[in-house]
């Protein structure tokens, strides 16, 4: 077995593999970039190496500088994780001089089953049915738009180098068919260096099922079951589960064994995934094959019992598969759904920032992976996924209750996350009974998880507690006399402290008075009193921001963080956003008579890179007309015109970079 490891990567899955080497008595060698000095990953690592700049060109995708840092400190394999240069098979190769082993299958293999085309080619000799396209060679937007016609709409372009979601697009007709295929080309060529992409018939509300292979390097191959990865949004996974509930014991036997036939026909060694669209029908179509481990691998580990990480490991340090096909028998029910840092109420763009509160579930059954700490940034260059929450049971529905209470539990304060659509999917009844397709996302209205929730009043008071008690508020005002300080806490007499909020609907105002006996607070909201004018009895754990409130026995816990003059609260998974009062300055009061003079400002909605700029200064544009491109965490994002009007300024061009909230375009509305 090795004696070290780096470990080529970053976020969670570094974290896993480290994990890993840490259990089996192996160094583990970290990698990161400047924006990563703090992370979770160098931190829980025994050697970490700086290796450049954030951008991953320049940190994470540079194969010389990694090669150089595993060289120098004496690394004798090399773990890609997943994304990165997980699947390109240069950086295979480069490990292979170097006389470092990489970890996962041959160069050949990568570079087969990296090309969408040539894959295909592969498994249909080897008899695995494919879905119907074009896998030409060409980047001619003519010709491939006519192969397009022949195909018939609607279609699906995919980039060849690469999958993730990354570079894909649905053309439902030829009129859309032009500015597709310049997105998808070029979102292929920022993720893989590569623009060229291929055609395929778009199968309707299709299943996404995938199966786990593993393979030695004397020929065994084997597969570990299924995944349903069905529930996508932006074709990203979402919600992943093992066993799928729509493979009958004949199916999912077929399915395996063209898994199988696939890894065999790509000389596969290591573990991988076999990935198929299946219809209603019950007919398959191979998909695509991802050479390395895949995100959601802790369902197949949570139903099999099998660590698919120590198996990479021994398979790459010469181990032969102690395992056969029947040795394999799933056991129960798993579940995995993907926290991202992403905006519900902001059509779930991305959402950048330091974390202030990061406290996920403790409980039988549950597993978190995750390369994020309270204090941990969030940035632009990377993946926005923050964790993987996974409830493994006996069966589905005691899978389902246990990872909604999982979701329940889980605080997040200082980014934006899709918390609340996760558990909106898990409570649909189409889910629960297992009806899933690709196309759940737009076929289920799940508006509800998009708009903020109006803070109750337990919010309010919760948030005036916490500012009461908080430390820092404390000392700020810590005389002897101060009646808030921590001997009034105990009951001495005292006034009463009004404290005012903004929430969206108004202001509101709540005071917090010391109980006469000294037992706890008496409250009230908008003058009235309460819960009745009942005691409530508060404790305060600073060093987890975390405030937890008794009224008449009920104890309720909420998470806390201040930003700015904000006060966010977490509570049963859903976050909220009180204001306090700002003075006013100089720059607001600018801003106020900008907004009156008719004349508006469109804004980053997030910290990214112009790629394309669509108008110039006085042109005369119609609602929803895409004015900038903006590139952010490896995907693209229009900023449209909302309404009619005259482009006033375009502040920037193609290149440059912007931070979250900057001016990018000024529309005059006016109709002259």
């Amino acid at each position: 077995m090795f004696k070290s490891i780096l470990v080529a990567n970053r976020g969670e899955i570094a974290v896993r593999v480290i994990h890993a080497c840490r259990e089996m008595g192996i160094r583990s060698i970290a990698v990161y970039s400047e924006a990563d000095h703090a992370a979770l990953h160098v931190r829980l690592a025994d050697d970490a190496w700086l290796i450049g700049p954030a951008p991953a060109r320049e940190s994470y995708l540079n194969i010389e500088k990694i090669l150089r840092v595993a060289r120098d400190h004496g690394a004798e394999a090399i773990h890609p994780g997943y994304g990165f240069l997980s699947e390109n098979a240069d950086f295979a190769e480069a490990c292979a001089q170097a006389g470092i082993i990489f970890i996962g299958p041959p160069p050949e293999a990568i570079r087969l089953m990296g090309s969408k085309t040539a894959a295909k080619r592969a498994v249909e000799q080897a008899g695995v049915p494919t879905v119907p396209g074009f896998m030409g060679d060409t980047r001619d937007a003519r010709k491939l738009e006519r192969e397009a016609a022949r195909i018939g709409y609607p279609v699906m372009l995919k980039a060849a180098a690469g999958g993730g979601g990354k570079g894909m697009r649905v053309v439902q007709s030829s009129a859309e068919f032009a500015e597709s295929l310049a997105a998808a080309q070029r979102e292929a060529l920022a993720a893989f260096g590569d623009d060229s992409v291929f055609l395929e018939k778009l199968v309707l509300a299709p299943r996404h099922v995938e199966f786990q292979i593993l393979a030695d390097s004397y020929g065994n191959v084997i597969h570990l079951g299924e995944r349903d990865c069905s529930i996508q949004r932006r074709h990203q996974k979402v919600v992943e589960e093992s066993p799928s509930v729509a493979l009958t014991p004949e199916l999912r036997a077929h399915m395996g064994v063209a898994a199988v036939r696939a890894a065999r026909a790509a000389g596969y060694v290591n573990a991988g995934t076999c990935e198929f669209l299946l219809d209603r029908s019950g007919a398959y179509y191979f998909l695509e094959m991802n050479t390395r481990l895949q995100v959601e691998h802790p369902v197949t580990e949570s139903v099999t019992g099998l660590d698919l990480v120590r198996y990479q490991l021994r398979i790459a340090a010469g181990e032969s598969l102690e395992l056969r096909q029947e040795d394999i028998s799933p056991r129960g029910h798993a579940i995995e759904v993907r926290l991202y840092a992403e905006d519900p109420a902001n059509g779930y763009l991305p959402s950048t920032g330091g974390v202030l509160v990061f406290e996920p579930p403790r409980a039988p059954g549950v597993r978190v992976d995750t390369g994020i700490t309270a204090g941990s940034e969030v940035s632009v260059h990377y993946d926005p996924m923050l964790a993987k929450l996974i409830a493994a049971a006996e069966d589905r529905p005691a899978a389902i209750e246990r990872l909604r209470s999982a979701l329940d539990a889980f605080a997040v304060l200082g980014v934006a996350t899709n918390i609340r659509l996760l558990r909106a999917i898990i409570d649909d009844a189409d889910f629960q009974q297992g009806d899933a397709t690709t196309a759940f996302l737009e076929t289920h209205d799940m508006s509800a998880a998009t708009h903020p929730t109006a803070p109750t009043s337990a919010i309010l008071v919760a948030a005036a507690l916490w500012e009461t008690l908080d430390a820092p508020t404390v000392a700020n005002n810590g005389t002897p006399f101060n009646p808030w300080s921590r001997a009034a806490m105990n009951g001495s007499a005292g006034s009463a402290r009004r404290l005012r909020y903004s929430e969206g609907t108004g202001d509101r105002v709540v005071t917090v008075s010391p109980s006469p006996d000294g037992s706890g607070f008496a409250v009230t909201v908008d003058g009235e009193p309460y819960l009745d004018g009942s005691v409530i009895r508060a404790q305060l754990d600073t060093y987890a921001n975390l405030l937890t409130l008794t009224v008449a026995g009920s104890h309720e816990r909420y998470y806390l963080a201040r930003r700015g003059y904000d006060v966010l609260i977490s509570v049963r998974g859903a976050s909220y956003t009180l204001s306090r009062p700002r003075p006013l300055t100089v720059e607001s009061a600018a801003h106020h008579a900008d907004a009156a003079s008719g004349r508006h400002a469109l804004v980053a909605p997030m910290a990214g890179t112009i790629i394309k700029v669509n108008v110039a200064e006085g042109d005369r544009v119609v609602a929803q007309q895409p004015l900038m491109v903006l590139g952010a965490m490896k995907m693209e994002h229009a900023i449209v015109a909302p309404y009619p009007g005259h482009v006033h300024s375009v502040r920037f061009a193609a290149g440059d970079v912007v931070p979250g909230g900057e001016v990018l375009v000024e529309l005059d509305a006016s109709q002259e």
